[in-house]
């Protein structure tokens, strides 16, 4: 076995890109969104960080439980997590290809947003237009902050009413939830993405439905893992 731990790793990356009609089949519609924004995370990890690449390859570990239980994917994610060794930084090179693979157009069921660059097209503010929208020196801890390298940090505009004050205390509640500061792109992948608990996007159904039945919606998929 590789000391490295890449080896148990890319095994299972070929394995779920062999069966990745089954598993797309096997997670449904919202948590195979989860498993590509869990990828993009894993991806987007720097190589050097070793805590943090152990964290986010067992973040897609955790989605890849939800399959049933007879599904081959599912069995080497479970004997995995009993023997293998910690995944090495070459892991993103093998998360990126798997990304590649599996980032095929969604069903016509639901608009599950799964890429970098859907979640960045989204409506977002910079650092300082939150700022001058919410009266604050920063941005608030707990908002979902999405780092673009070419136009620097995004916060997806949804997560404050409109016309201007501070953020959705909803929003901020569920963001914790969802775990958005380890994981900010499986968090707004949730927010923009068809959610079939609730009938559409969550995002756009802030001020529609009760608070308590968007976040009901968020601890299902959360105590899903």
């Amino acid at each position: 076995m590789d000391e490295s731990g890449d080896e148990p790793a890319e095994e299972l990356f070929t394995l779920i890109a062999a069966h990745r009609t089954t598993v797309r089949e096997g997670l449904g519609d919202e948590r195979y969104a989860l498993l590509l924004a869990r990828l993009y995370a894993l991806v987007a990890v720097p190589c050097d960080d070793t805590m943090e690449v152990r964290r986010a390859y067992q973040y897609v570990c955790r989605v890849l439980l939800d399959l049933p239980h007879d599904h081959p994917v599912r069995d080497a994610v479970g004997a995995l997590r009993l023997t293998a060794a910690p995944p090495g930084p070459g892991v993103a090179v093998g998360a990126r290809e798997l990304m590649a693979l599996l980032s095929a157009p969604p069903p016509p069921a639901g608009p599950a947003l799964g890429t970098t660059d859907e979640l960045l097209g989204a409506a977002a503010l910079s650092a300082d237009e939150v700022c001058a929208r919410s009266g604050a020196g920063a941005p608030e801890r707990g908002l979902i902050r999405l780092p673009d390298p070419v136009g620097g940090d995004r916060y997806p505009e949804f997560q404050f009413p409109e016309g201007g004050g501070s953020p959705h205390e909803v929003v901020l509640e569920i963001n914790r939830l969802l775990l958005a500061d380890l994981d900010p792109w499986g968090a707004a992948a949730w927010w923009l993405s068809g959610n079939t608990w609730l009938g559409g996007t969550p995002a756009s159904l802030l001020g529609q439905l009760p608070d308590a039945q968007l976040v009901a919606a968020a601890t299902a998929l959360v105590e899903g893992d």
